[in-house]
């Protein structure tokens, strides 16, 4: 007997081996329906369901937290310690700008419509009335900028501080990369083995997030069973709502942001559009930016012209580390939460939100569902802490019933923003090869 055939007759196999993507969506849509009819049954009866099954909702959550600091300190460590010291100059320093300034500005796009559209007003989620938490005063944007420096790492990692673990992954990351080139034969072996040793530990952990990605439909079955039981059918508005922002948001990004930059270059985007079609389709039915990676490179060389000595550089970080579309999907979750549990963000928070988003979608891993657990984390940054049963909790709740649909935006948008700094580095440094991008 093969070992396929084995995996085939194993336990559960019907379930662990259909679309994940599917599953989610059934879930999605048995929660809404079960919901809805318990509370038109009878509340006595949604209410009984909402206190029994709760537990099996606040698992999930609590798993997604589980994961939520090992995967950012792993990811961005073994991703900053990646880049050759070789590139860390001129190229290395124009693409970490494109990427940095291009995610602020994705946010700042996100937070803009959804003040304009303002998802989830007036819905006023309910959580379990024993959970309710007061929502802590967020900090001054000052007091942001200088706590992303940590007095003791190790404290910052043990309490979840989302900023300060950040930075001191990025620090120890490229630390790392420089001691991997010293010439010291033994330093730089020892520091090759503390480099696989992340990238091991990066690896490990997506393979945790998978698993827990496992449950994710059963989660959110049982979440959005239980919010459609207390709120009922209006809850599906404000999900449409958040959905509809979040792929404007997309749009626009591409079309202003990236169609700017090439315009700028003179690259048109209709041009780059056609050669970087099977990237974008790609990534977005896989939704994993490292997935899609080895076709971005080949569009990227073969029919846009880039060199390979850029494109194996950027488009690797660009994986890594350039989530634009992630960081849209932060900014118009967060200002829903807000809406929806009657505490709109104020401008502070709002401008928090900029600064850790743009951070946080550095550390956001290239895998399925990873952007709902940076969620987590920027949130906790305003000083809304997504605590199991809260009305937090329940909003958050149904932007994961609805996670997978975002994530096949942004992760197409992700990509497209790899491609797009990738050109116009090669243009800007004159290695793009001309003919091969006016060729049709």
């Amino acid at each position: 007997m093969s070992a396929d055939a084995g995996v085939k007759k194993g336990f559960m196999s019907w379930y662990f081996q259909s679309n994940l993507l599917i599953r989610i969506l059934i879930g999605l849509v048995l929660g809404a329906v079960v919901g809805i009819a318990l509370g038109a049954a009878d509340p006595a009866l949604a209410k009984g369901f909402s206190n029994n099954a709760r537990f099996f909702g606040d698992l999930f959550i609590r798993l997604l937290k589980m994961i939520m600091v090992p995967v950012v300190f792993f990811s961005l460590v073994g991703g900053a310690a990646s880049i050759a010291p070789s590139h860390l100059g001129r190229v290395g320093v124009k693409i970490l700008a494109f990427y940095l300034i291009t995610s602020a500005v994705a946010v700042l796009i996100g937070l803009i419509l959804a003040n304009f559209i303002q998802p989830g007003l007036n819905f006023n989620v309910a959580g379990d009335p024993a959970a309710q938490v007061t929502v802590r005063t967020a900090p001054s944007l000052g007091a942001v900028i200088l706590a992303i420096i940590p007095t003791n790492p190790v404290e910052s990692l043990a309490k979840g501080d989302v900023l300060p673990i950040i930075f001191f992954s990025i620090c120890f990351g490229v630390a790392i990369s420089l001691v991997k080139d010293a010439t010291n034969a033994k330093t730089a072996q020892a520091a090759e083995v503390l480099f696989e040793t992340f990238t091991a530990a990066a690896d490990t952990m997506y393979k945790i997030v998978a698993g827990v990605m496992q449950y994710a439909p059963v989660g959110v079955f049982v979440l959005i069973a239980i919010v459609f039981a207390e709120q009922g059918s209006k809850a599906i508005g404000p999900l449409l709502l958040v959905t509809l922002t979040v792929y404007i948001g997309l749009t626009i990004h591409l079309v202003v942001c990236y169609g700017g930059c090439l315009g700028v270059f003179g690259l048109g985007l209709g041009a780059f559009l056609r050669k970087a079609t099977q990237p974008m389709i790609t990534a977005f039915v896989t939704r994993s930016s490292s997935g899609t990676l080895p076709i971005t490179l080949r569009a990227t060389e073969e029919r846009m012209g880039a060199p390979r000595s850029i494109a194996s550089f950027s488009l690797p970080l660009g994986a890594t580390i350039n989530m634009d579309g992630t960081a849209i999907y932060l900014g118009v979750c967060a200002m829903f939460i807000g809406y929806a549990t009657n505490a709109p963000l104020t401008l502070a928070q709002q401008a928090i939100v900029v600064v850790t988003a743009t951070l946080a979608s550095i550390g956001t891993a290239g895998v399925p569902g990873a952007g709902a657990i940076m969620l987590l984390m920027v949130m906790e940054s305003i000083g809304m802490e997504v605590q199991a049963g809260t009305a937090i909790a329940a909003a958050y709740a149904m932007i994961l019933g609805i996670d997978a649909l975002l994530d096949m935006g942004r992760t197409s948008l992700n990509v497209t923003g790899d491609m797009v700094g990738t050109v116009i580095i090669a243009k800007q440094e004159k290695t793009l090869d001309q003919a091969v991008w006016d060729a049709k």
